[in-house]
């Protein structure tokens, strides 16, 4: 048994979404019991994160560390469009385009101090993601 489903989203710069719920709605109706699910983007300036959804202070911390780390510089030697898009494909590669979790039981398996986001690092953008749920055999 296995599901596919497409997301739309709409981005502002530098945006981080919560797609959480999204996700955990997917795997409720795969009717998955044990399995897997797999979140991906087909986009090289975004990132996903597992990350804690309490303080909002947080996110102002983990973009902000994600900017020093790689800030946006007119040295790189790749310029497709802009100094702003080129930080963004290092900061997709190093983060990540996909996450594997864990379908136990018939819910995704997530910390309860645990969300599931989509970093934007160009934008704004109308973007897609995907989920796929995928039972044991």
């Amino acid at each position: 048994m296995a599901l596919l489903r497409k997301f739309e989203i709409t981005t502002a710069y530098n945006d981080i979404c919560d797609i959480t719920d999204s996700i955990k709605e997917t795997v409720s109706e795969s009717g998955v019991q044990e399995g897997i699910c797999i979140v991906y983007n087909m986009h090289s300036t975004v990132g996903l994160s597992v990350f804690s959804p309490w303080d909002p202070e947080g996110f102002k911390d983990l973009r902000e560390e994600i900017c020093r780390l790689i800030p946006t510089r007119i040295d790189f030697h790749h310029q497709h469009d802009s100094p702003q898009d080129a930080a963004g494909h290092v900061k997709s590669a190093l983060l990540g385009i996909e996450r594997i979790f864990i379908v136990h039981e018939g819910k995704l398996l997530v910390g309860g101090s645990q969300g599931i986001y989509f970093l934007e690092f160009d934008g704004p953008r109308n973007r897609e993601y995907y989920v796929k749920v995928i039972g044991d055999a």
